[in-house]
């Protein structure tokens, strides 16, 4: 079965809402679930994240990060946590667990490998859309990590299939459809597990945004903010069909005035802040 083959088939399914996740991605669902109930308390949703280890250990690392710990750092219990970062972070966090329970399920190595690339870009993102989104474009800077966390969740799940689908780790490497808005097996299945995470309507345009935009300099919007994050990404995808080389070209010729500063001087000074946030997005 050639690529084309495997997305057609896995598209059948994610139109008839069957797509395949692993057992403990659908505990950590029903997480995500519960906490948009309105009648979710911070206690409730402590006990909740206290049953997934991997999630408490990451709420934990976060509200430590340079980026949260207003407080001084040296949070050490679940609760004081979860009031430091909020119910939205927190659905952050739930995100990213997903993330890296889809990966722990796949035994094939190599597979392993490009989710575990795939899952550093994503937490860099996310850092940086996060960053810029508090300095830059003055957008919600909460639903920008969560936005970073989740834009490239359609290839997580991809990858997750590729066991079954091995042709699904061919990259293409030609230019996209003359028509940009063009809806692609990709973006339909990206969509799919989008909508199967509850990622609200606002988001799921920004990653939209992502797929479709232009890019808008300074970023004004969610999805702006989204694009310039993967855009200046130090951490490149492992989908993305360029070199590391022209990436990283890309990237440094990105730059823009910023109130009495720069983008560039803004991204130095804040160098430290991003890369805690990353590495307690990844530890």
């Amino acid at each position: 079965m050639n690529k084309t083959a495997a997305l057609k088939s896995i598209v059948e399914q994610a139109s008839k809402g069957d797509l395949v996740f692993p057992t403990n991605v659908n505990a950590s669902l029903k997480i995500q679930q519960a906490l948009d109930d309105p009648d979710c308390g911070i206690e409730t949703a402590a006990k909740l994240v206290m049953t997934e280890p991997l999630m408490s250990a990451r709420v934990v690392a976060i509200a430590n990060s340079v980026a949260y710990n207003r407080f001084g750092g040296g949070v050490t219990n679940i609760r004081t946590a979860i009031t430091i970062l909020g119910f939205n972070t927190l659905r952050s966090v739930t995100a990213a667990v997903v993330m890296r329970q889809l990966s722990a399920a796949v035994s094939d190595p190599a597979i392993r490998a490009k989710m575990e690339a795939l899952w550093r870009h994503s937490a860099y993102v996310a850092a940086l859309a996060h960053l810029i989104a508090r300095k830059v474009s003055k957008v919600d800077a909460e639903t920008a990590l969560f936005a970073g966390i989740v834009h490239e969740v359609g290839g997580f799940y991809l990858l997750s299939r590729a066991q079954e689908f091995p042709a699904l780790l061919e990259i293409d490497p030609s230019p996209p459809p003359s028509d940009a808005l063009a809806e692609t097996d990709e973006t339909f299945i990206g969509r799919a597990v989008l909508n199967k995470l509850l990622v609200p309507k606002r988001v799921v345009s920004a990653v939209e945004a992502l797929w479709y935009g232009m890019r808008v300099m300074p970023p004004e919007t969610l999805g702006d903010t989204l694009l310039l994050a993967n855009e200046l990404a130090a951490v490149p995808s492992p989908l993305d069909p360029r070199s590391p080389e022209s990436i990283r070209q890309s990237a440094s010729e990105i730059d823009f005035a910023v109130g009495e500063g720069t983008l560039t001087s803004i991204l130095s000074e804040s160098a430290e802040e991003v890369d805690a946030l990353t590495a307690s997005l990844i530890s």
